[in-house]
């Protein structure tokens, strides 16, 4: 089976999506457990941006070796700058300054429910941007459905009411440009290898956060650890592999549909919160992953049986 077959396959794009939304649930808590080893405070911004720097240029040489190991070519293409940093300005920096310093002020719970508006974002924004993608009664119950799953894992705190920080609004502003990023790598994947496309877009970002907490901080202000050294490569390996998955789910089917999946983070990082940061959780995180799973195969249910593709990277079948 190719590659586009699989990540067109039903199964394919369960497995390949459900994987990315797995690894990038356990960021969460792993960059809370960082944050603590490393000293890396709310007020620490600069340390947040040159730790981000450090994860996502990792995991940008992790794609690059994988690129060697299976003879695909590294070097930089002529003529691909300016599609490679649009996306790297979306996908990686502005989502990640964002992200870094709306974590550092919220809970791992907190982060990971919000994570969930990405989904709400993207479908949003296909509407807008793919005549053949738009919003119709099935994805907008899905919707529903997966965005009410992620208001219920919010009440498992115990908390009827909504409170609002910087913190959160910092998140849902990472949220938003995550989901732009998603939506443009799309695009560009039409004809963009995606192992480039992503690892470019990673290095550029990267190295951006790295300039500018590096410009404060220095290039090596923490005293790492073995632990701390696990933690940095593991962040970068789910960065990547998460990425590659997506992107490849993202080029060959449509991202309304796709994005249900990312309900699906939510989840995830609040059941990893609690088992690695000993954050609350109640057994009502059950009923909002059955909400999840229930909008997810609505909204896949509104597809098509037969996949069709009239032009490279982008999927054509009817709603």
């Amino acid at each position: 089976m190719t590659s586009e077959k699989f990540f067109k396959h039903p199964l394919g794009i369960m497995l390949a999506a459900t994987l990315a939304t797995l690894l990038w649930g356990s960021a969460f808590p792993f960059v809370k457990l960082s944050y603590g080893e490393l000293g890396i405070g709310k007020a620490d911004w600069s340390g947040q941006l040159l730790f981000a720097g450090y994860r996502f240029v990792l995991a940008a040489l992790l794609i690059f070796l994988f690129m060697v190991l299976i003879g695909k070519r590294v070097r930089y293409q002529q003529g691909t700058l300016l599609k490679i940093s649009k996306i790297g300005l979306f996908q990686t920096f502005l989502q990640y300054v964002f992200f870094y310093y709306g974590l550092s002020a919220s809970t791992g719970i907190q982060g990971s429910i919000i994570a969930g508006t990405t989904s709400f974002f993207q479908i949003l924004l296909a509407h807008f941007m793919y005549k053949n993608d738009r919003l119709n009664i099935k994805k907008i119950l899905g919707l529903v459905l997966g965005f009410g799953g992620a208001v219920l894992v919010n009440m498992t705190k115990g908390e009827m009411t909504l409170q609002v920080g910087i913190g959160e609004i910092c998140l849902l502003i990472a949220m938003f440009f995550g989901a732009l990023g998603n939506v443009l790598s799309k695009n560009e994947a039409k004809e963009l290898d995606v192992l480039y496309m992503t690892s470019w877009q990673m290095l550029l970002g990267g190295v951006a956060m790295f300039a500018v907490g590096a410009a404060f901080e220095g290039p090596l202000p923490f005293e790492f650890t073995w632990k701390t050294i696990f933690m940095l490569l593991y962040l970068a390996f789910l960065s990547g592999v998460g990425f590659v998955l997506w992107n490849n789910v993202m080029k060959y089917n449509k991202v309304g549909s796709i994005s249900m999946y990312l309900f699906l983070i939510p989840v995830f990082g609040v059941i990893l919160s609690a088992l690695m940061l000993g954050e609350e959780m109640h057994l009502i995180v059950l009923a909002a992953l059955g909400l999840v799973v229930s909008g997810i195969v609505i909204v896949n249910r509104s597809k098509s049986s037969k996949i069709g593709s009239t032009s490279p990277g982008v999927s054509h079948d009817p709603l």
